[in-house]
């Protein structure tokens, strides 16, 4: 009997998965393999957050596919010498991986396909996997991808997805191939949600019964929380962005409408990183910025992270991160505008930071979307400001997602909570909450200085 290999990476589910049913076509054994890279480690992406998740999301995985006579082999190393490794220990002659957009991902394919070639094993590589659209499916006359997110988005809506596939029925493993033990949860931010295909589809099939309808009206609501949560399941491929799209569609309405606009975003930024690796860590459109760094803003970089900087708001959003290890998509914008334009911080600092603590961490979401709010990427406004004052009046108008996060402002009623320090005398005093690191207007004047608008 034929022996293929499966190589899990960011799809770590059964339902929808064209990699697995290709590899099991025919009867095929299957060797369903995970590896932990240690070149993820080297590099610092290995955050605890995510680590935790992708615990969750393997032992998962392992028990679908023992229910179906299988189970989910983990190795630790090399990619590709412990892929050629285990083919091998199976006598494979095929591995099965699904495409992928960063410049990591598109060397270790390269690497694979030449060392498995050595070795007579076929690699087949699977597009709309860990997305929709696959990133290279539609371009612009003239160039390798969209530079602008709405002639994106139309020539997006308007490709036929692949159709859904479901779950194996059976998976057969050859006893030959071992596994390690899978990795344990440590040093977690408390509020962590938990990973996984089965939590990832109960928690789809919630949002699309009870809040899908208002995510339009609702979805900038700080304190509501009416936003989806699904994104560490997309990052880690629990579930089917193929799937999600699709059934979506299927509840209809403005709310779905406006929330499939959000998914096309994040393929968005897939299709701009495929085509731009470099993107990851350099200016996608250069300003000539002389940004602050770690060295000349310790102390306003330090404020920011540990929600500290006399902006509830912020503070609130930065907090909720740190204890999440997520954060509402407005407090994304609104921290990440506050960092690069009101403290004139290199976007590169608070991308780092987010990709400590995220468990959605993705590099092409979360690097392009600093790069749109720090005015180096996409974004046709590059010079826009957040004014967290105007933005928490608009998203947080009764001050009740900044009295959640940030308990020492819990007794100042109302809007007044984001501009605490306009109370007098002993109020003032009694809250115990920082000053703002910077007048706003002077955060303004310099970043209008730095970019030469006057």
């Amino acid at each position: 009997m034929n022996v293929s290999v499966v190589l899990f990476t960011s799809d770590l589910r059964l339902h929808d998965h064209p990699p697995l049913r290709a590899a099991s076509a025919g009867a095929r054994e299957v060797v369903p393999l995970f590896v932990r890279d240690r070149a993820v480690d080297a590099a610092g992406f290995a955050a605890p957050n995510r680590l935790a998740f992708l615990a969750d999301c393997l032992r998962d995985l392992d028990a679908g596919l023992r229910e179906r006579g299988g189970r989910l082999v983990v190795r630790s190393g090399d990619v590709v010498e412990e892929v050629c490794r285990v083919a091998t220990e199976a006598g494979a002659d095929e591995v099965h991986l699904a495409a992928d957009v960063s410049a990591y991902a598109q060397q270790r394919e390269k690497r694979l396909r030449y060392a498995l070639r050595a070795e007579g094993v076929r690699l087949h590589v699977h597009d709309a996997v860990t997305a929709s659209v696959a990133p290279g499916a539609v371009t612009p006359a003239g160039s390798d991808h969209f530079a602008v997110f709405t002639p994106y988005f139309r020539r997006w809506t308007q490709e036929r997805s692949r159709d859904v596939l479901g779950a194996p029925r059976m998976v057969r493993v050859p006893d030959s191939v071992g596994s390690e033990q899978f990795p344990v949860h440590r040093g977690v931010s408390e509020g962590l949600a938990a990973g996984g295909e089965r939590a990832g589809r109960a928690g789809l099939a919630a949002w699309l019964r009870h809040g899908i309808s208002a995510y339009a009206e609702r979805h900038d609501d700080l304190a509501g929380d009416a936003t989806s949560r699904l994104s560490p399941h997309l990052h880690f491929g629990t579930l089917s962005p193929v799937e999600v799209v699709q059934r979506a569609r299927a509840a209809g309405g403005g709310g779905a409408e406006a929330f499939v606009r959000q998914l096309a975003w994040r393929e968005f930024h897939r299709q701009v990183l495929a085509a731009r690796p470099d993107a990851a860590v350099a200016d996608y459109r250069p300003r000539h910025d002389r940004w602050r760094t770690e060295l000349t803003a310790r102390e306003d970089i330090e404020a920011w992270r540990e929600g500290r900087t006399g902006y509830p708001v912020v503070d609130a959003a930065m907090r909720q991160l740190r204890h999440e290890g997520w954060m509402h998509n407005r407090g994304r914008l609104l921290t990440a505008s506050f960092l690069t334009k009101s403290l004139y911080v290199d976007w590169r600092i608070g991308a780092r930071h987010f990709l400590d603590l995220l468990v959605d961490g993705d590099v092409a979401n979360n690097q392009l979307n600093w790069q749109w709010v720090a005015g180096t990427g996409t974004d046709t406004r590059p010079n826009r400001v957040l004014s967290p004052v105007a933005q928490a009046r608009r998203f947080d108008p009764d001050g009740a997602y900044v009295r959640r996060w940030v308990p020492e402002l819990a007794g100042i009623e109302g809007a007044a909570v984001h501009q605490p320090w306009k109370l007098r005398g002993p109020d003032r005093a009694a809250v115990g909450y920082p000053d703002p690191v910077v007048e706003l207007s002077d955060g303004l004047a310099r970043f209008r200085r730095a970019r030469g608008l006057g």
